[in-house]
């Protein structure tokens, strides 16, 4: 995934290959051992109950306004979620890693794999 600034994805349109919109991009996650992009959080829900949703962004493109993933609509809206105002407890992260079939290990000494930017 390029783009000068990864900033500039949030309020982006999330879809997902099928072009489908899953939601709004609201924040990216790097992973903590390389600060490179990982996952990124995605607005969903009702007006009244949005919640946040994870995606990898491994295969992910960015285009005009959108962000397009490797998953599906369904599978990325059955993700492991937190609230709109809350944070990803690290001892959640394995969750949302298993969820995508993804390997989990923490840092060296420990530390949690996922941080916001």
């Amino acid at each position: 995934m390029e783009s000068a600034d990864i900033r500039e994805w949030r309020q982006h349109d999330v879809v997902d290959g099928g072009g489908k919109k899953i939601g709004t991009l609201e924040s990216v996650y790097v992973d903590t051992a390389t600060d490179e992009p990982f996952f990124a959080t995605v607005t969903v829900g009702l007006p009244t109950k949005h919640r946040l949703v994870f995606v990898p962004l491994s295969g992910a493109v960015v285009g005009p306004g959108y962000v397009r993933v490797a998953f599906s609509k369904s599978q990325v809206k059955g993700s492991p979620a937190i609230d709109t105002d809350g944070v990803l407890p690290a001892e959640e992260e394995p969750a949302i890693f298993a969820h995508y079939d993804l390997e989990y290990a923490t840092g060296a000494s420990g530390e949690r794999r996922l941080a916001r930017r």
